[in-house]
């Protein structure tokens, strides 16, 4: 990072004629070089650079500045959407509980007349059947919860789609039961990187007046532990109405997902796309490493959209196998729809992993799905990346 220490910045691009180069990646790549987060402090005072504007021009083959009040607005709201979500993942659990969380998300619909929210939290999740959000977070201090945005665009066009996005909001993972080494748990303050990375998607395509309708559905949870936490040998039944008998509490970012994104196909109607994000395996790191994330996509032309769509942006991804039929007999359970956990785990798991997902797709949903699993490139050391 380039980052100086203080005042305003002064950012200059040459971008050339070439479009491969787009203003939205450009500005995706300044924003992740100024983090929000900090709690440093200059001899016990706290560092303040909140007013800090940091100015970024754009120059042409010939280096002439290239004004463009479109792409300005597109720039501006990808860089706020990538900040947004770097500083949600930089911020400690103590702050960022699912409550505080849900806050932030109330804040993004406060902020767009378009925008509605609403959410169930605790008991209700369980008296409504959510079984895998609750069963996750029962133990923690702050509840559970399912916060779902929805964005109703003005206008429409041919290209229009009614889009899904479901995150995973694991504020903290200490592996619950299947408890985390000392330094296996250090980081895990950014298992919320899926649902924080979908929520500042959501706030730029909604500040830019994206023709699409979308649904942003965040599962939270801190996956903790004490008496009410859930245990391995339990059975949860999902939302989906499929029993899963645990195997392994630190498998939990499917568990919630799982009810996400069996509410969406239940209660969206016309959906066509469903997209899930999380920061599931480290398995994911193995099989497309730390600068790509792994998607896994129910038809061709879906994923060759994805892997498109992170060429443009500068956030890359790859495929992941695509198997069902074959992958999904490693979740078999004797007395259960499935376990939670695979029984080999040299067998792609990371693939896997998406499947138990989309297993508790609603049976009658005949639209596209993907899953992101961004596990190796949701943080950079010891910074999120937005």
């Amino acid at each position: 990072r380039v980052s100086p220490k203080k005042g305003n910045v002064n950012v200059v691009v040459a971008a050339g004629d070439d479009e491969a180069v787009t203003p939205g990646a450009i500005a995706i790549a300044v924003a992740k070089a100024f983090p929000l987060y900090s709690r440093k402090t200059n001899d016990g005072k706290p560092k303040d650079d909140k007013d800090r504007v940091v100015f970024v021009t754009l120059l042409d083959g010939a280096f002439e500045p290239i004004v463009d009040n479109e792409a300005s607005a597109a720039m501006a709201a990808s860089a706020e959407g990538v900040r947004l979500a770097a500083r949600l993942v930089d911020t400690p659990p103590e702050e960022l509980t699912t409550t505080a969380f849900a806050m932030e998300a109330k804040a993004v619909a406060d902020a767009f007349p378009s925008v509605s929210c609403e959410e169930i939290v605790g008991d209700d999740l369980k008296e409504k059947g959510y079984g895998g959000i609750h069963g996750v977070g029962r133990a923690a201090v702050c509840p559970p919860r399912l916060v779902i945005l929805k964005y109703e665009p003005e206008t429409t066009t041919d290209i229009s789609e009614n889009i899904a996005l479901v995150g995973k909001g694991i504020v903290y993972d200490t592996g619950g039961l299947s408890l985390k080494t000392k330094t296996g748990m250090c980081g895990m303050k950014g298992d919320m990187g899926g649902a924080a990375g979908l929520l500042g998607a959501f706030s730029a395509a909604v500040s830019i007046g994206s023709p699409h309708k979308i649904h942003l559905l965040l599962c939270l949870a801190e996956n903790a532990i004490g008496p009410p936490a859930f245990r391995n040998d339990d059975i949860l039944t999902m939302y989906s109405g499929k029993t899963v008998e645990v195997n392994n509490c630190d498998a939990e970012g499917r568990l919630v997902l799982a009810d996400g994104v069996s509410h969406a196909t239940k209660h969206i109607d016309g959906l066509d796309l469903v997209v899930d994000m999380a920061t599931l395996t480290g398995a994911q790191l193995i099989a497309t490493g730390k600068k790509h994330a792994g998607v896994l996509a129910n038809t061709a032309e879906l994923e060759t959209r994805a892997v498109e769509a992170g060429l443009r942006s500068g956030d890359l991804c790859y495929p992941l196998l695509y198997a069902p039929e074959l992958l999904k007999p490693e979740f078999k359970s004797d007395v259960a729809d499935m376990k939670n956990s695979v029984k080999d785990r040299s067998n792609a798991q990371t693939s896997c992993a998406g499947h138990f997902i989309e297993d508790h797709l609603a049976a009658g949903y005949d639209g596209g799905w993907l899953h992101c699993d961004m596990a190796g490139h949701s943080n950079k050391g010891d910074r999120g990346t937005g």
